[in-house]
């Protein structure tokens, strides 16, 4: 049976610096490999370059940040290949969550040492890079 790990952490006050995060993933993804239990990862931008998308009375409505009420959980995820920012937008509001809840859209970035695997030859967001 897969899990997916919803990972949260406090943007305004990490408890440790990024560079010792990356570090501490890529020990932890050594030993689930180890382990024989790793199937896929990928950080996550920031919430300050998200957009949550929505579909109420016919019209799209994107707003910024992960904006979604309390009652919502994260339900899953997708990973489509875009040009830029704008054909995201255009995929989600496609997704049926849309109508009834909400899609929220962030850039996938790229994690220096990171071994991708089977998508290593997809593009992904430096870290450093300002999305949005």
């Amino acid at each position: 049976m897969l899990y997916m790990f919803l990972l949260h952490w406090d943007q305004e006050n990490p408890a440790v610096t990024p560079d010792e995060a990356i570090a501490q993933h890529l020990r932890f993804a050594v030993e689930a490999r180890r382990q024989g239990k790793y199937i896929c990862s990928e950080a996550l931008g920031g919430t300050d370059n998200a957009k949550t998308v929505r579909i109420r009375d016919g019209k799209t409505m994107v707003t910024d940040g992960p904006f979604i009420e309390s009652k919502e959980v994260m339900g899953g995820f997708y990973i489509l290949d875009c040009r830029d920012l704008d054909e995201a937008l255009e995929l989600a509001a496609r997704i049926p969550d849309a109508a009834s809840s909400a899609v929220e859209v962030r850039a996938v970035m790229q994690v220096p040492g990171w071994d991708y695997g089977a998508t290593a030859d997809r593009q992904r967001q430096p870290m450093d890079a300002e999305v949005g």
